[in-house]
């Protein structure tokens, strides 16, 4: 079983559930209200995002994240 690493975004909405995107799967994300529920969400959705691939997916280095705040 290949193994793979994936960076993931999270964010807190206005209701306070917890959104996480992986980046590297189109359209691979989903919700929870804890943290710890997200993490077992996000692999579930990576799991099956994966199958439906079914080619090559790139492995990116991650690097890191930053939050920019513009004025406008």
């Amino acid at each position: 079983m290949k193994k793979y690493q994936f960076p993931v975004l999270i964010e807190q909405d206005e209701d306070g559930i917890y959104v996480g995107m992986v980046p590297d799967l189109k359209g691979c994300h989903t919700q929870a209200r804890t943290l710890s529920e997200l993490e077992k969400r996000l692999r579930e959705a990576i799991r099956l995002c994966l199958v439906i691939e079914k080619e090559t997916v790139s492995q990116n280095r991650f690097i890191g994240v930053h939050q920019l705040e513009v004025a406008v």
